[in-house]
């Protein structure tokens, strides 16, 4: 919820610097019909601006990935199926680290993603999402536990820690004023060191507004929040400085970047940060039309949060990672009724953008869900699968849209570099027939032996070349 706050004011400040507000700009991108706009967006990932190149070869790579990643986007048959690798606290393991190590110290950040780059030539690249430790402890963030707060040392991932952070009885609250219930409600409960917001009067006037805020700068609480906040900003601006030379990196080396924005399912928003499994699926007995209008107000908030997101970045794709619909969360009937037609609209919305969703199905979408996901424009989305079946998703969305994955983490914990890649060879002859398909992981990892993520990346040069 928070990426949402701060995106749309980002959104505001590069639309003032940079002139989106001009009316005959807006008007000639409206009339452009969704595969123009995308077409626009994928020209900018092809050609990237004041990108430098480390060589002439290396520019040569860069495109040549980026072709074949929209190709299999646009589900046409490129010169061989595009392979990616998401870069988690495998950064930090592959160059003998740890994720404590990564983030509490921002200098070995660098090396370290430089490495996995060198070891893995994928066709696409992000910088690490990786957030400061030390920033996080400042502000005692209460979402996460991670090695060295709240873990052990030795934990390789962080862990998300899901609670009732909106009541049952504030729907209304957020709907009616989305900013007030941020500022009084949700961050305070979400960031220990925003405690002191909780007890603000809302900001309904201007009136008085600057005595009411050197007041609040006179209170010991708020003083103790501000000096919080501006030792966690220096902190956290040596990680975006690491993050954003990492990504420069990647590109100059010849990697395309892959995500362009993030956000979540309508639903998802309210059972994974606001009111909890729990708390949602009882909203979904005792008040479900408030849910429902809810589902539809973030809809729209979202749609815009994710293509600003997307107006500032160079990849037109939206990353979306997807819980609740699961087949182990929901019944279909109430898939189709509380989880679906709000996801449907946001999808719809991205791609009118001329952005490019691309799902994570964490867990299975048993063959009902499948058919139910096919409805959306062709070759205009990508859903990468976990556990699904995969030969399934391909019989049932092979002709609507791109299909990625799914190599699993236990598969990675577990089997032989030689079994990876005889599965990863049946993935590419089945799911890769006729284009459409991205050889991929089904989740994120964090250790492996890496032979096994090399015998994906063999696979798809040995397999996966179109003849």
């Amino acid at each position: 919820m928070l990426f949402f706050y701060v995106s749309k004011l980002m959104y505001l400040l590069t639309g003032i610097i940079h002139g989106e507000y001009d009316m005959a700009q807006k008007k000639q991108w409206a009339d452009l019909s969704w595969q123009e706009k995308r077409e626009e967006r994928f020209k900018k990932w092809l050609n990237p601006p004041n990108v430098k190149f480390n060589s002439p070869e290396a520019e040569k790579k860069y495109k040549l990935k980026a072709n074949r990643m929209m190709k299999a986007i646009k589900m046409e048959i490129p010169d061989r199926v595009p392979v990616h690798i998401p870069g988690g606290s495998i950064v930090a393991y592959n160059a003998g680290l740890t994720l404590k190590d990564i983030l509490y110290d921002h200098e070995k950040i660098k090396p370290a993603f430089i490495k996995f780059l060198e070891d893995y030539d994928q066709d696409s690249a992000d910088a690490p999402a990786l957030f400061s430790g030390r920033a996080y402890e400042l502000l005692d963030y209460k979402v996460f536990k991670w090695p060295g707060h709240g873990l052990p040392d030795s934990q390789s991932m962080h862990q998300f820690i899901e609670k009732e952070y909106m009541q049952a009885d504030e729907y209304d609250l957020l709907i009616n004023d989305e900013f007030d219930f941020g500022l009084r409600h949700f961050i305070p409960r979400t960031w220990g060191a925003f405690a002191p917001l909780a007890k603000i009067p809302p900001f309904d006037s201007y009136q008085g507004l600057p005595d009411r805020l050197m007041a609040m700068c006179q209170d010991p609480d708020f003083q103790k929040m501000f000096r919080a906040i501006w030792k966690a900003s220096q902190e956290n601006a040596k990680f975006q400085k690491v993050t954003a030379e990492c990504a420069a990196i990647s590109m100059a080396m010849g990697f395309p970047p892959l995500m362009g924005g993030i956000t979540l399912a309508p639903f998802d928003t309210v059972a994974d940060m606001l009111r909890g499994t729990s708390g949602a699926v009882k909203d979904m007995f005792r008040q479900p039309e408030k849910l429902l209008e809810t589902l539809e107000y973030i809809t729209e908030q979202s749609t815009a949060s994710a293509v600003s997101m997307a107006n500032m970045s160079l990849s037109p794709l939206v990353f979306i990672p997807m819980h609740k619909g699961a087949d182990a969360f929901m019944s279909v009937p109430q898939f189709e009724k509380f989880y679906w037609p709000t996801f449907r609209k946001l999808l719809l919305g991205l791609v009118n953008e001329g952005c490019v969703p691309m799902m994570v199905i964490d867990g299975s979408y048993n063959e009902a869900r499948l058919h139910i996901i096919k409805n959306l424009p062709r070759a205009s989305v990508v859903w990468t699968m976990e556990k699904t079946d995969m030969f399934k998703a391909k019989e049932i969305l092979g002709d609507s849209a791109c299909i990625a994955g799914n190599v699993t983490a236990a598969q990675l914990y577990t089997q032989t570099p030689q079994a990876i890649k005889k599965y990863c060879r049946k993935l590419i002859e089945v799911c890769g027939k006729g284009g459409g398909y991205i050889l991929s992981l089904g989740s994120g990892i964090d250790k492996c032996d890496p032979a096994n993520l090399q015998a994906i990346i063999e696979a798809a040069r040995e397999y996966g070349v179109y003849k």
